[in-house]
């Protein structure tokens, strides 16, 4: 028997790829092209199990697009700036930038000897200033047609960091990075106007189909598009008017109160004074310790006070209490809503608790009436309309759409559209991180540093601790310049970007990535775009995901790229957890590094085991136990067929005469053609579990002492080698070789299955233990009972069940059902 010397076959095999340069692209794509994209890395240390499965499962699917014919784009890169590399750096007592580089040399290293067909000559590293000078070309961009701008505002701070965080990076309330309680403050930033984008980034995923559907949900509930009516209330001490949005117009006759988010301007515009004044202050101070999780909850007790003002509701001309309540969000709407206790959950709670009147203008229908001492909870859905004057009668879309109409005429309000999606905060008061191209003078203003001075460097200091306020400002020669418009004194922004911002881009850099005049030429880029398939964690729905969407929007406007949407597919990996679903991490002791895997055990065996645990998208309960059959499955079964290999070199286009075949031979190749379209199917999903099992099954199948035509014979083992090439690479190429090909596998063609013999006369059988199912084969029709029961009792999810077990019974009912018996 042929032995596999794994790392002899592994380290020999990279060489020749790296000689051959067989995954370097194009820069122009000679014919149908393939832009295969993984998300590129933090470099905050070795890579570990979850990125292993990440870059496995794209390195499969580059390697079947490349075997189909078409130029490969598979590029890889480091998602370098950030609040990670700069916590690791200071907890170690060392330079952002040493640690960084450290980390990608690392990582590098040992990516490369995984022998994933990444094109590392288009290699980028965000933080390298051949890299952020277009991250700040970028920036400039933005601000030149009025997207990228400072405020003053109320902003998410992370205490142990020292830095503002976009709401993006705000999880249960805390900092996604430390888990920190995360405060409140008002400070002024930088944002880009992500909110001018807001349509197009909902509905351009209609355009998605190869989004998962969830994806797009979170997104969709993440940008909160709604429709609804905008009405003036009159504050009754001033007669200003006090604009405030609501999705229910037909309950404008059942406002009782209004409620105020407590940071917003609108506060400022009552004049409180005295005892209201205090109250209102202290209570401010109280909310913006609370996350915005808790006080937008739909449950949970709310709470407020009283401002001692009143507003006129425009519509009946009554006076309403105006409170500042906690579950009122400033940057949604305009920060105040009209509390209509009957018929919404919040309000009706607030409403108990302070005795604030609660009046019915819904019932469900015209024959039921809502009394409010009956009612537990507010009535929410869409009924008819009670005590709301000529509107009586009227229900759903009909008293809607009546409402604003009869606001427009009579100027009191205007329907409009409303977003939950607020503008993208980049500002951060960190080192490690892209400078902003900012200068600030006292007479010209804000003004962008021209393109000609970029990059905008990132000085050496001494000191990067963070204190509060950007270490930049703490350094004269980089704060201190002369102003590019009028030349005078000027300083330099001192804070950096968002590292979301530098990974916004980056998948367009590596099309043209050493190209210093631009960020890329669109004539290497164009072709190569969008990107066909792009995988990474579902943990970047909202965040990552929404952001390259605008970039490349944006980009599309100001006539960069051709394409409105980046990506084609977006497929999301599942976790890989231990052994008992809990996350791998350091502090638990419960790390398993792919590197000692590949060592022990091999680069495909680790590969072929992790695609084997469990369907992609899902979490994997990691277990080195799962590597055991695996390995018996290469070393006893597949790589051992190289050795009945009888030297015909078959033509692999042609397909075979079923007349002309034995009954064994017609089964062998039916089973061949459907393991091909199987395969075919379960890889283009990213489904390898499933195509290895039916590797397995093909394998367990082929008896070559019962195939008498050499041709057919080898014919199957060589299709065999190239159905498993892109899922364990090194073992192909050496069963290719062995068997006498010369140039690569994967330079060869991918089967075609044979409609004839795919089309052949199969049943489904189902496969029963203790009259449960387990599974199901494809099976001949009327094929003999001792056949299909002995598949049955091979099959890999079966003898899960039975294996150690005693099988008291076999029962078979012909073309549709085997039940075995154990006990």
């Amino acid at each position: 028997m042929l032995k596999y010397n794994f790392k002899e076959i592994e380290s020999k095999w990279q060489k020749v790829w790296d000689e051959q340069q067989l995954y370097k692209a194009p820069d122009h794509p000679r014919g149908e092209k393939y832009y295969m994209l993984v998300m590129f890395a933090y470099p905050s240390g070795d890579i570990h199990m979850g990125h292993f499965r990440n870059y496995i499962l794209g390195d499969a699917t580059a390697r079947f697009q490349m075997m189909k014919g078409k130029d490969m784009l598979h590029p890889f890169g480091w998602d370098a700036f950030g609040l990670p590399a700069e916590r690791a750096a200071i907890q170690r007592g060392l330079h952002p930038a040493e640690w960084t580089y450290k980390n990608i040399e690392t990582s590098r290293k040992t990516l490369q000897t995984t022998g994933i067909s990444f094109d590392w000559s288009r290699e980028v590293t965000s933080c390298s200033p051949d890299y952020y000078k277009w991250t700040q070309w970028m920036f400039v961009q933005l601000f030149k047609k009025g997207l990228a701008y400072q405020k003053k505002g109320w902003v998410n701070w992370c205490p142990e960091d020292k830095t503002v965080l976009a709401n993006e990076q705000v999880v249960d309330g805390k900092c996604e990075r430390c888990d920190t309680q995360v405060e409140k403050k008002e400070l002024t930033q930088w944002y880009f106007r992500i909110t001018d984008y807001a349509d197009r980034l909902i509905d351009g995923l209609d355009t998605l189909p190869g989004w998962p559907e969830n994806v797009k949900m979170m997104q969709k509930d993440w940008i909160g598009r709604s429709y609804g009516l905008e009405v003036d209330f009159i504050i009754k001490e001033t007669g200003e008017k006090m604009p405030i949005f609501t999705t229910r117009p037909d309950t404008i006759y059942g406002v009782t109160f209004m409620a105020i988010a407590p940071e917003s301007p609108l506060v400022e515009k009552l004049n409180l004074k005295g005892e209201y004044k205090e109250k209102v202050e202290q209570y401010k101070k109280e909310v913006l310790m609370r996350s915005e999780i808790d006080r937008a909850a739909a449950v949970g007790e709310k709470d407020g006070v009283f401002t001692g003002k009143y507003a006129i509701n425009p519509f009946n001309g009554e006076e309403i209490e105006l409170w500042v309540a906690d579950y009122v969000l400033a940057g949604y709407g305009t920060g105040a809503v009209m509390a209509v206790p009957a018929h919404d959950s919040r309000d009706f709670l607030f409403a108990k608790k302070y005795k604030i009147p609660i009046k019915v203008v819904i019932h469900p229908d015209a024959k039921t009436t809502l009394k409010v001492d009956e009612m537990d909870d507010a009535y929410t859905e869409y009924g008819v309309m009670v005590n709301s004057a000529h509107f009586d009668g009227l229900a759903g879309e009909e008293a809607i759409r009546g409402v604003g109409n009869y606001a427009e005429e009579k100027g009191i309000g205007r329907k409009k559209v409303n977003y939950k999606l607020r503008d993208w905060l980049i500002s951060r008061q960190r080192y490690w991180g892209a400078p902003i191209p900012i200068i600030h003078c006292p007479k010209c203003g804000t003004v962008a540093v021209p393109e000609k001075d970029l990059p905008v460097l990132l000085p050496e200091v001494e000191n990067y601790i963070p204190k509060g306020r950007s270490p930049l400002a703490d350094v004269p020669e980089y704060m201190h310049v002369k102003c590019p418009d009028c030349g005078g004194e000027a300083q330099r922004d001192p804070d950096t970007m968002d590292t979301f911002v530098c990974s916004s881009w980056y998948y367009l850099r590596y099309a043209d990535p050493h190209n210093e005049q631009k960020p890329f030429d669109n004539g290497k880029l164009d072709p190569w775009m969008p990107i066909d398939k792009y995988i990474g964690g579902i943990t970047h729905a909202t965040g990552h995901l929404i952001y390259f969407r605008f970039f490349q929007k944006f980009l599309k406007d100001i006539g960069w790229v051709k394409d409105e949407e980046p990506a084609v597919i977006l497929f999301n990996l599942g976790m890989v957890m231990d052994a008992k679903g809990e996350v791998m991490s350091k502090s638990r002791g419960n790390v398993v590094s792919p590197i000692g895997l590949m060592d022990q055990r091999g680069i495909d065996i680790s590969r072929l085991g992790m695609y084997f645990t469990a369907p992609s998208e899902k979490e994997v309960l990691w277990s080195d136990d799962v590597l055991v059959g695996i390995e018996k499955f290469v070393r006893n079964r597949f790589f051992p067929m190289t050795g009945q290999y009888r030297g015909s070199h078959p033509d692999l286009k042609s397909y075979f005469k079923l007349s002309d075949l034995s009954d064994y031979e017609k089964n062998t190749y039916i089973k061949l053609n459907q393991t091909v379209k199987r395969v075919s199917e379960d890889i283009d999903r990213l489904q390898f579990n499933t195509a290895i099992a039916a590797l397995m099954e093909l394998e367990h199948d082929y008896k070559p002492d019962q195939i008498k035509s050499d041709t057919l014979n080898d014919y199957i083992i060589l299709k065999a080698i190239q159905l498993i090439a892109p899922l364990a690479p090194h073992l192909a190429e050496e069963m290719w070789q062995l068997c006498g090909n010369e140039l690569s596998v994967f330079r060869s063609a991918w089967p075609d299955y044979d409609p004839d013999a795919v089309k052949f006369d199969t049943v489904t059988i189902a496969i029963q233990v203790n009259g449960k199912l387990r599974s199901d084969m494809e099976m001949l029709r009327d094929m003999a009972q001792d056949e299909v029961i002995s598949a049955a009792l091979k099959d890999t999810r079966v003898k899960a069940y039975t294996d150690g077990k005693e099988i008291i019974k076999k029962i078979y009912i012909p073309n549709r059902l085997v039940n075995i018996v154990i006990k």
